[in-house]
């Protein structure tokens, strides 16, 4: 397929992937207010003044619940990629651009694309990062929920492969603002936002590679995603269930990766979980021939030494993943690269060697693990009390006091029409999903403890 792209199909490629049309706004509502503020630097804005965005300052990076304020959060770990995807889509897009001579678009808009995916790229993470996508998963599989009602196998595949990159889809395109509906961000920031472009369940075939490993949007919301796959022009992996990733998604990756890489392994060294001298060395030889020896020596202090070690290694890798980019630019566009850019760039050694410490000191560290562990305990006790509620509501169980308490907790935008739970038990749930999975990690904790009588309400 790669190798049958003419010059004028990559040009014109380019040019559809590069759409400023929002999915379900008219067309009119794709043009930028002015030039020096495109529709691209409004998605960025949009997604910062979200409730969603904003709750990613207590949510998990790494360490969950840190006393700490040097150490990262899901807002400042997005703010940070977003500033590595803008610099890294500016220098592919100035080649891109060069290249396929693509008219009325500029370095700076592959640039902002990249960066507003990146901003939003944690945006659907429930509560306890990625251990609180299992304890949500396994509450579902365990709950005979899944079992009573006559759910199709995809509305099943959504709650037992519970994904917060679909959560984050459809946060926004239907939750944030739900009477626009969503923040009608440009189809390029969507399509480049979604590095699982897949349905949950793809009718009991399998599909090999990077973007399959996981799903991009729930069943509720493909359609949305359909939209949006038009519009960019993403060729289909498995009709109507799969496409080929968005060529900046790549990019969007690579910022993500970088960052959580190298900035978790300078807060391990800050919490003192891995030794200074272990984390400069392993920045040391990613960051390469980069570094300033000279000024390397004259910074004394640990916490210097690894920040300018930390802005080296994230500079030459940037560079690194752009050349491996443009280097195998006709098969990402002609879908024949399925791999990761970093797991074949020449510096994928020392960042193997970053991925094993990060693995044995980091990732398992007994204060993340205990915390995380807790947060199932937590996200399935919410998930019983509040479906408990709902089903009771429509007559699955005997309606108590308690249960008549619980749904008055529950917001009105969670139930269906009218404040009501919705008679359709796929959507009772997914509303009882979202409501749990927007908590930060405080509020669930604090949710729990005073539901379960464990912290009365003060004053």
């Amino acid at each position: 397929m790669a190798r049958g792209l003419s010059p004028e199909s990559k040009r014109r490629r380019w040019q559809k992937l590069i759409c400023a049309e929002r999915p379900g706004a008219g067309a009119a509502h794709g043009r930028a207010l002015a030039p020096e503020r495109t529709a691209f630097q409004q998605d960025y804005d949009r997604i910062v003044f979200t409730s969603a965005f904003r709750r990613l300052k207590d949510k998990t990076q790494v360490f969950p619940l840190s006393r700490s304020d040097y150490v990262r959060t899901r807002l400042t770990h997005s703010l940070e990629a977003s500033c590595v995807g803008r610099s890294l889509g500016a220098i592919v897009g100035r080649e891109i651009i060069a290249r396929h001579q693509l008219r009325a678009v500029d370095a700076a808009d592959f640039g902002a694309i990249v960066a507003a995916a990146c901003l939003a790229h944690d945006i659907g993470n429930p509560p306890f990062g990625h251990a609180g996508e299992d304890a949500i998963r396994e509450w579902f599989r365990a709950s005979g929920l899944l079992e009573r009602y006559a759910l199709t196998p995809a509305q099943c595949a959504d709650f037992a492969r519970y994904e917060g990159n679909a959560q984050g889809f459809r946060i926004l395109t239907r939750l944030q603002n739900p009477a626009n509906p969503g923040l009608q961000l440009t189809a390029a920031v969507l399509a480049a936002f979604t590095k699982y472009p897949r349905a949950s369940w793809l009718k009991g075939r399998t599909l090999s590679g990077a973007s399959a490993k996981k799903h991009g949007f729930f069943q509720h919301d493909a359609a949305a995603f359909v939209q949006v796959a038009a519009a960019t022009g993403l060729p289909e992996r498995l009709s109507g269930l799969a496409w080929h990733r968005h060529p900046l998604a790549y990019l969007v990756e690579v910022a993500d990766d970088t960052c959580y890489l190298i900035v978790d392994l300078e807060d391990a060294a800050r919490l003192g979980f891995v030794r200074a001298e272990d984390a400069q060395e392993l920045l040391a030889a990613l960051a390469g021939e980069s570094v300033n020896e000279g000024k390397l020596q004259r910074l004394f202090e640990p916490k210097e030494r690894i920040e300018y070690l930390r802005a080296k290694a994230i500079g030459r890798l940037l560079e690194v993943a752009a050349e491996v980019f443009l280097d195998n630019e006709t098969a990402i566009l002609g879908g024949g690269f399925e791999g990761d850019l970093l797991s074949v760039a020449p510096l994928s050694a020392p960042l193997d060697a970053v991925k094993a410490i990060a693995f044995d000191r980091i990732y398992t560290a007994r204060p993340a693990l205990e915390i995380e562990t807790a947060g199932f305990e937590v996200l399935g006790g919410l998930l019983s009390l509040f479906i408990t509620a709902i089903e009771s509501a429509v007559g699955q169980y005997p309606m108590t006091t308690r249960e008549r308490m619980l749904l008055k907790l529950l917001p009105a935008q969670f139930l269906g029409a009218q404040g009501q739970p919705d008679p359709d038990p796929y959507l009772r749930f997914l509303g009882i999903a979202d409501f749990v999975a927007g908590m930060t990690d405080s509020y669930a904790v604090n949710l729990y403890r005073k539901l379960k009588g464990i912290d009365l309400p003060g004053e």
